[in-house]
């Protein structure tokens, strides 16, 4: 899986990731394949957490929006992945099923979108929070999330609060490893 947060504070948003893809029990590091799990579209930085092949369909899918692809509060990222949730499954064959009781169809996606006007999280049925402070995703989120709550009233930035999280994951997480990728900008009022 993967380690993977966003942080805001003082007017500044990060966004961070491990490096590390895996296939079952196999690692594939950074030492074979340059494995960058955050992708930019307009000025929003997304990463991903769970299967490899979701990458490469939703940078295309993202970038390939153009204008419909609005991610600026919470109301726009909410219409941006329905609408991505009928194109995965019209022109990519997204298998929407997860559990035989589920409310919704599943897009299968879990994403973290970072831009100048916050930090917002997606889930499978086009759930959508807009975070305040910080949060994460994949596999090593919970060291994440423990390590971000320890340090973020200290005096760090957030880029540096992001950094501690992807470490704290890379640490306990087996499926998690560096280097970590960070972008990190100043917030729009």
């Amino acid at each position: 899986m993967t380690t993977c947060v966003v942080v805001k504070k003082n007017g500044q948003i990060a966004i961070a990731s491990d490096s590390l893809v895996t296939f079952g029990d196999t690692r594939l590091s950074h030492a074979y394949e340059v494995n960058n799990k955050i992708f930019q579209v307009g000025d929003s930085y997304i990463t991903l957490a769970g299967t490899a092949a979701h990458f490469p369909v939703m940078r295309k899918l993202l970038t390939g929006m153009g204008e419909d692809c609005k991610l600026t509060n919470r109301e726009e990222v909410f219409e941006t992945f329905s609408k991505v949730h009928g194109i995965l499954k019209d022109q990519y064959f997204l298998n929407t099923k997860e559990d035989e009781d589920d409310p919704y169809e599943s897009s299968q996606i879990t994403a973290l979108i970072a831009n100048p006007y916050g930090i917002f999280g997606v889930y499978s049925y086009r759930e959508v929070f807009s975070f305040d402070r910080f949060w994460g995703i994949g596999s090593g989120r919970n060291f994440a999330l423990g390590a971000m709550y320890a340090v973020y009233e200290q005096d760090l930035s957030a880029q540096r609060i992001a950094e501690i999280g992807v470490h704290a994951g890379v640490e306990f997480d087996k499926s998690s490893a560096t280097p970590l990728r960070i972008h990190s900008f100043e917030m729009k009022s």
